[in-house]
């Protein structure tokens, strides 16, 4: 199914939303008194289905959550779709898919999708467009808590696509998919950006890499690199995107004096 959207208009101008969905410049993020973001400056372009890649632990929740304005941040600038980020005009814009489902499981898929397609005031014309999107037809009257993990992830970003977000922040959305569902979801990614979406979307799985426009290489609270799937490993000498992180966290170690492993 074709995600029938076009480009919105910038509500102050009327102009279409084009450049950076996403400038951070500086942004550092305290959580339980440790340091998890330092200094992370970033853009990410209008249109496209960018990666935040890295192990776990890195930052790269704390770092979402701080893009759609739910995380307390200690300095440093976010602007989203040309606004601070959080700010109310970006509440209909932006769309955050957690690892966590974010359903009700004593609901059923179309209940659930009702409930929220109320709460955004769209018709429920657009629930079954949805359903349709995510391939969760057949399922749409089954209750959330009997499905499996990977249908509840999809039920989940079933809700986020209701409104037609201009910026979709994914984090981890592939995680515990059969080959043929990730496959499938990423051919739903670019649709999504081919209409105008912009998609970040995170990862610890390296060869997911290159099914991104472009990417951003994360470890420790840091951006080690950004590029194309292509550009990365030409930049370092490697083979492709894991050769060039490991290449990048070698650099880094070597510049801070450490020994780590990464």
């Amino acid at each position: 199914m074709e995600f029938r959207r076009a480009r919105r208009a910038s509500p102050d101008t009327g102009a279409q939303v084009s450049g950076n969905a996403i400038a951070i410049r500086g942004l550092r993020v305290r959580r339980g008194g440790a340091l998890v973001l330092d200094g992370v400056s970033l853009e990410v372009a209008a249109g496209q289905v960018v990666g935040l890649l890295g192990p776990s632990g890195s930052g790269k929740t704390t770092l979402m959550r701080a893009i759609v304005g739910v995380q307390v941040v200690d300095a440093g600038e976010i602007d989203v779709l040309g606004e601070p980020a959080g700010s109310p005009p970006l509440r209909s814009r932006v769309a955050y898919v957690t690892q966590a489902p974010s359903v009700y499981a004593d609901l059923t898929v179309e209940e659930n999708l009702a409930y929220f397609a109320r709460v955004l005031g769209v018709g429920l014309a657009r629930v079954a467009e949805v359903v349709e999107l995510v391939d969760l037809g057949g399922l749409e009257r089954r209750l959330v808590g009997r499905l499996s993990g990977g249908q509840r992830a999809r039920a989940s970003l079933a809700v986020a696509l209701l409104g037609e977000p201009e910026l979709l922040v994914l984090d981890e959305p592939t995680v515990g998919l059969d080959p043929v569902l990730r496959r499938a979801l990423w051919r739903t990614f670019h649709e999504l950006a081919d209409a105008g979406a912009t998609l970040l979307v995170s990862s610890h799985v390296m060869d997911e890499a290159e099914r991104c426009d472009r990417l951003l290489l994360m470890r420790d609270g840091s951006i080690l690199a950004g590029g194309t799937p292509e550009e990365l490993p030409r930049s370092v000498g490697a083979s492709d995107v894991e050769g060039a992180f490991l290449a990048l966290v070698e650099r880094q170690q070597i510049a801070a004096g450490g020994s780590d492993s990464a």
